[in-house]
């Protein structure tokens, strides 16, 4: 069942759609080019960052991963509403089922990035791949947790939506996409950032910059200069902090999502 409604997802997508999977390369595209042109040149934020369109593509597609699977999951009960009230099925299976459409759907911006990260000089490792992996498998986790937890709650609180979506509106700015953390780590209080390195979307965007930007900055060369942009430190601490925050997310979310489903069918 999962198979079948993941397949209808995909398949519908773009129906009747001139440039159908296009516009999945379209889309971050142009975010890409906006964001790299007014945030790294007029505002001036690619100052230190080198290969900044690698660094920025990286945070971009991690977020766009995010925010994409948390959305979908929100609103797939109740764009289901025909299937929840005729069919008994695990409910579960619509938000999981949207959260694997979006990970297709990430999958050709991936390609996108790793292009671009060979063309300016990336080198692929071992550890950068599989660094880059975890970051994807803790968002897909993250975002199922959040879907499950809003989804139940959009079904009898429509208002969860519009929650969402004030959600996604911060969630490119509480990652370092179009900053580096060090912007940060110089301004905020040690608590504050600890807890901001905490956050599972943070986490991931650092581990794509280790994955795809880290070598083709200057960073990674054997003698770099003083204000190279490193990881940063105790990022192991904030990778494991970051994945127990998920795997609780999908705890609670399972937890709210059961209480809830058994009105879904009314109030539908």
């Amino acid at each position: 069942m999962l198979k079948v409604l993941v397949k209808k997802d995909v398949t519908t997508r773009y129906r009747n759609s001139v440039f159908g999977w296009m516009w999945s390369y379209a889309k971050p595209a142009a975010q890409f080019l906006v964001y790299y042109l007014v945030m790294g040149h007029i505002l001036g934020l690619s100052r230190g960052i080198d290969n900044f369109p690698v660094y920025l593509f990286s945070g971009i597609v991690v977020v766009n991963l995010f925010n994409e699977s948390f959305s979908n999951a929100t609103t797939s009960i109740v764009n289901n509403k025909a299937l929840v009230k005729k069919i008994y099925l695990p409910r579960e299976l619509f938000p999981v089922a949207t959260v694997i459409v979006a990970f297709v759907h990430f999958l050709p911006q991936v390609a996108i990035l790793i292009l671009v990260a060979l063309l300016t000089g990336w080198v692929p490792t071992l550890a950068g791949v599989a660094v880059a992996i975890l970051g994807m498998l803790l968002i897909v986790l993250f975002s199922t947790g959040l879907g499950l937890f809003f989804g139940a709650l959009n079904v009898a609180f429509r208002d969860a939506q519009n929650f969402v979506e004030i959600i996604r509106t911060f969630a490119t700015w509480t990652a370092p996409v179009l900053y580096s953390w060090t912007m940060l780590a110089d301004i905020a209080p040690s608590w504050l950032f600890n807890i901001y390195m905490c956050n599972p979307l943070t986490v991931a965007v650092e581990f794509f910059h280790y994955g795809f930007w880290f070598t083709t900055s200057t960073g990674a060369l054997d003698n770099p200069p003083a204000d190279a942009l490193f990881p940063p430190e105790h990022m192991l601490v904030y990778s494991l902090v970051a994945f127990a925050i998920a795997i609780v997310t999908i705890v609670v979310g399972q937890f709210v999502f059961r209480r809830f489903e058994r009105n879904f069918a009314q109030d539908l």
